[in-house]
């Protein structure tokens, strides 16, 4: 398949039988939100679509488990920063794993890993690329003729300010910092002196432990483009002199209603309360339904539509599972509308175009479903290729017991039976009984079948 490469500001062919990624996770200090879960459901999509090509895939995620937010917090609460970090790492993977994320295959922690970015810091140091002051060790970004390929910035237009840290010691106000001096916990012993990792020299020194020095892909929200991913690249090609990621993928940020999140505005949503709102397919769909490279905007219309979307899709499934007797085989159409799905896959993981491509398949279905031409034979075909594409998606249609599966049946050859008795009285009873299962009844001609529906809370 063809990613686009942020560095190269082109696509790039990925045609090989091991594919190496890592992205970016989370810091730990609060619970994960929207844009969090937005460019994690991306990742897991692509994994999942290269698996289902025959792939091989290793996924590292990590988690900046030392930050100053993380200490703030800490402090503001009289706990410790280990404790804090645990928390949200809990719900971290509560939240995703509901969300039917597909756990990575590392989930690295920056304190684990001391070791390894001291010795990172040591050979920067010795390659003239890193120096001490008397706040810390920092990456001297005149030493990296590279610098700012990724971001497409210019070093002579780039000003200390919000974005780069401020410090008089510094030899100039782009260099960042490695290593920093603090005697405060958490804190670790180092050749320069007690102190803290910088943010960005662990991801560096976790992905090349981890996937060597050249691995495929490495991605991450836009917002990290600059700095995070900027200095990730001078710093690791100082140290290794060889190339680092062959493809730098990112992911475009999710506004609320038209803004940028943030929490001093109050319109952030974290994972849980969207998931307790829409559950976990109708944010996934939400988050795959633009190109993955482009911002998207959180709003309530985007995700009732997507709600109206996913109620076709689960009465498409029951109308395939509930299929009987023998049509004509799968319609033309199935074939082009699966390469449409792959076309659109394969190129840059258009999931906006495989989605239309699934939903019209879906609206196919539905329609021979009302016109009486879905028979078991050409269900199993659609069943098959909407299986595939719903494991891809990550899409699930909840699993029911037999039990229930068979009462529900029961209660409708009861309600069949009043109907022809004119009871119509007791047949409505018996479909309100049904309906409060969760479950729909669709009347065909000559006969009912029904469609069992995942609750929604913002449908209430």
């Amino acid at each position: 398949m063809n990613i686009f490469n942020t560095l190269s500001n082109s696509k790039k062919r990925l045609d090989v039988p091991r594919v190496r990624i890592y992205l970016c996770g989370v810091t730990v200090y609060d619970d994960s939100h929207i844009g969090h879960a937005r460019t994690i459901i991306v990742f897991d999509v692509l994994k999942r679509y290269l698996e289902s090509a025959g792939t091989s895939v290793e996924l590292v995620q990590n988690f900046t488990d030392v930050d100053d937010k993380i200490i703030k917090r800490a402090r503001a609460e009289s706990s410790s920063a280990g404790v804090i970090s645990e928390r949200y790492i809990t719900s971290y993977f509560r939240d995703f794993d509901e969300l039917h994320v597909i756990r990575a295959d590392s989930y690295p922690k920056a304190t684990e890993h001391i070791d390894d970015i001291v010795e990172f810091i040591k050979i920067l140091e010795q390659k003239g690329a890193a120096y001490s002051t008397q706040n810390g060790v920092y990456f001297a970004v005149s030493s990296f003729s590279k610098y700012g390929a990724l971001s497409k910035k210019k070093t002579d237009e780039l000003q200390s300010g919000a974005r780069v840290e401020v410090d008089d010691s510094k030899r100039d106000p782009l260099d960042f910092a490695l290593w920093k001096f603090s005697g405060d916990d958490p804190s670790w012993e180092s050749p320069w002196g007690r102190g803290r990792p910088g943010w960005h020299i662990e991801c560096s020194a976790m992905s090349t432990k981890y996937l060597g020095e050249n691995f495929e892909i490495h991605g991450g929200g836009r917002d990290l483009i600059f700095p995070h991913h900027e200095n990730e690249l001078a710093q690791t090609e100082s140290c290794t002199g060889a190339p680092f990621a062959k493809i730098w993928m990112h992911v475009g940020m999710v506004t609320i209603d038209g803004e940028k999140m943030a929490k001093s505005t109050g319109n952030v949503r974290s994972v849980r309360h969207v998931l307790d709102m829409w559950g976990p397919n109708i944010i996934r769909l939400f988050c795959i339904s633009g190109h993955y490279s482009k911002p998207i905007d959180y709003t309530e219309d985007l995700l009732c539509a997507d709600l109206a979307r996913w109620r076709q899709a689960e009465t498409c499934y029951f109308e395939l599972l509930h299929a009987r007797g023998q049509k004509d085989g799968a319609p033309d159409a199935l074939g082009e509308m699966v390469i449409s799905f792959d076309n659109a896959m394969q190129d840059d993981l258009n999931t906006h175009l495989a989605l239309s491509a699934f939903f019209s398949i879906i609206k196919m279905t539905n329609q021979m479903a009302a016109d009486g031409t879905l028979g078991r034979n050409n269900a199993d075909a659609i069943k098959t290729e909407l299986d595939r594409m719903m494991k891809i998606l990550g899409l699930v249609i909840p699993e029911m017991e037999k039990e229930e599966m068979q009462k529900i049946d029961e209660l409708i050859i009861q309600r069949e039976e009043m109907r022809k008795e004119r009871k119509f009285n007791d047949a409505d009873r018996i479909r309100d009984v049904i309906n409060g299962m969760g479950v729909e009844l669709l009347d065909h001609d000559g006969r009912t079948v029904w469609v069992k529906r995942e609750e929604i809370r913002a449908e209430n």
